[in-house]
């Protein structure tokens, strides 16, 4: 199939049936947050309740001449500082409850971001890597078609996210465009360069693991030099984190995809594995070391691939001084209270893995103003982003004597509530 990188048929490490559904994990963050909103906790029922879902169904002639029927969804959580933004993913597993979390999660990663966006996110129910090149482009068509309503450049902005990629994003644009009539190239981000896309957007957030990371780990006194680094997921997240870690003096000792983990106390080269994984079954582990992984002596665990992962249970047992969560939603709120009873730092997913967003944001400006950067000034302006919000965040968790997910939250909440406060009900 088309270069789909982002590799995730149903494993047994990344199984998801077994957890809580990440909508529930939502709310109850929102509701650890509640106490501390003020005034502002009269409007947090609106943090509760997507603005938008649709539910469409995507009918396709496959390529045996059989008409199947695929479902698909977007969620427009909330709009009120900006136009949605969120990803596309295509996924077997993908269901309503899961796009409305991801996306409710988007509406706090933009305003703890201080981005003008609200959150949205897509998906379809559908393994793409069981669809012919020919079947995935009409599944993407046809379902653009059927959601072309609710997006557009100043109404919801696509990304990619799970199984999809800059060709995917490009089959959209050319659907919606000729649906409207004329080029809008700004209807979605992460598109290829040559129609829009913005250098710098593949690897950004990973990118803005590492700067989240990095800052952290000065705050609370640990050399990045000689660091073990634990990392779960090697697709564009896990993989461009690892290498910059590396990079910068760590050292990854144990590295899980969906197909199995591979464990080196003397360092993975994680340059070669990006070489190599693309074009095999992934990083070439084993899974009969899925569960060794979780105890993996390191000092930085690296949470980059899908929701409800880290576990009480597996919270209990990991060595990490320091957790990133590179994923949305990888950590359940009761793996939460038990990595701070350890005195464990988590930064969470919508400041940690907030560097997609940000490129998109940076793309999205740069097709409207048909004027483009160079990749050293995108990462420039991007570092430069994330170190700001970070420390802002951790100048509130310090205020409040909170952890750094729930500053996170009392900072995007005071934001997105104050906007709504500000706009007032119509009618």
């Amino acid at each position: 199939m088309t270069n789909i990188t982002e590799k995730t048929s149903p494993p047994l490490s990344y199984a998801k049936s077994s957890f809580p559904n990440p909508w529930a994990t939502y709310l109850a963050q929102v509701d650890r947050v509640t106490p501390y909103l003020k005034s502002l906790a009269r409007w947090v029922e609106t943090l509760k309740h997507p603005k938008r879902t649709m539910i469409v169904d995507v009918p396709i002639e496959m390529d045996d001449g059989i008409v199947r029927h695929f479902e698909g969804f977007r969620v427009q959580h909330n709009l009120s500082r900006g136009p949605g933004k969120g990803g596309l993913r295509f996924h077997p597993q993908v269901t309503l409850e899961e796009t409305m979390a991801l996306a409710a999660w988007m509406t706090i990663k933009t305003a703890a971001m201080d981005l003008p966006f609200g959150g949205a996110k897509g998906g379809i129910r559908v393994d793409p890597f069981a669809l012919s090149d020919n079947e995935l482009e009409k599944i993407t068509r046809r379902y653009t078609s059927e959601i072309s309503i609710i997006i557009g450049p100043q109404k919801d902005i696509p990304a990619p996210d799970v199984n999809t990629n800059a060709q995917v994003m490009a089959w959209i644009m050319d659907t919606y465009s000729m649906q409207v009539g004329f080029t809008a190239s700004g209807v979605v981000t992460g598109k290829p360069l040559h129609l829009g896309g913005s250098l710098g957007r593949v690897k950004a957030t990973g990118r803005g693991v590492f700067v989240t990371g990095r800052e952290a780990a000065s705050r609370m006194g640990l050399s990045l030099e000689g660091a073990r680094v634990c990392v779960q997921g090697f697709g564009n997240v896990g993989s461009s984190a690892a290498e910059l870690f590396v990079l910068n003096g760590a050292k990854v000792v144990a590295l899980q995809d969906q197909w199995g983990t591979v464990i080196d106390e003397a360092g993975i080269d994680v340059p070669a594995l990006m070489m190599s994984a693309p074009s095999r079954k992934g990083i070439g582990g084993s899974p009969d070391l899925n569960d060794a992984f979780w105890n993996t002596p390191c000092d930085i665990l690296i949470l980059a691939a899908l929701e409800s992962q880290l576990t009480a249970e597996r919270a209990r047992r990991t060595t990490a001084k320091l957790v990133l969560e590179g994923a949305n939603g990888p950590t359940l709120p009761d793996a939460d209270d038990v990595l701070a009873d350890r005195n464990i730092l988590v930064v969470p997913d919508v400041i940690c893995n907030a560097g997609g967003v940000t490129v998109s944001y940076f793309e999205w400006v740069q097709d409207f103003s048909s004027f483009f950067w160079s990749e050293n000034e995108i990462n420039s302006r991007l570092d430069t982003l994330m170190v700001e919000a970070f420390r802002k965040i951790w100048a509130c968790a310090d205020f409040n004597k909170v952890s750094l997910r729930t500053a996170a939250y009392i900072v995007a909440c005071e934001r997105i509530l104050a906007a709504r406060e500000a706009r007032g009900l119509y009618p």
